[in-house]
């Protein structure tokens, strides 16, 4: 294995995120979603489908996932699985933003309950592995953008 290889597999892959990757939560799908979302990354083929049902709210009351990535996409979807349920959209909309800026510009990251995606802020340093990163985060957004849309136009 050549060295920067080597380094590279180090910085990225933590124990930490081999953890989550190897004990996501909330996986599967829901019987009857009120919002999917589907999102692949192109470079990587790394795949999420998201459903979530919202409650009276507009909070995620039951959300579960599919993910088909590597340890950072998986890492990512862990820390969703953990910390979703309560969430709005707006809060998974704010996560997906700072993680975006974190990793492509230098931002801190995620504040408040996904404050944990911080953890691959590393993988700014890998701009292939960005999209892998993100493919979770962006495809809860899109369920629970869903079922909001479902929920104005009175289809939920």
């Amino acid at each position: 294995m050549s060295a920067y290889l080597s380094v590279m597999i180090d910085d990225l892959y933590s124990a930490r995120i081999l953890t989550l990757a190897a004990n996501m939560p909330r996986t599967g799908r829901l019987d009857a979603p009120q919002g999917t979302g589907h999102r692949v990354a192109r470079l990587c083929g790394s795949t999420a489908t998201v459903d979530v049902i919202l409650d009276d709210t507009g909070q995620v009351a039951d959300y579960a996932q599919a993910v088909k990535a590597c340890a950072l996409g998986q890492a990512a979807a862990a820390v969703l699985g953990e910390q979703v349920i309560g969430a709005t959209g707006d809060e998974i909309e704010q996560a997906r933003d700072a993680m975006a800026a974190m990793l492509k510009s230098g931002g801190e990251g995620p504040e408040g309950r996904f404050a944990d995606l911080r953890m691959l802020k590393q993988v700014a340093d890998y701009p292939a592995r960005h999209a892998s990163a993100l493919v979770a985060v962006e495809a809860a957004l899109d369920a629970v953008r869903a079922a909001e849309r479902a929920r104005l136009s009175g289809a939920a």
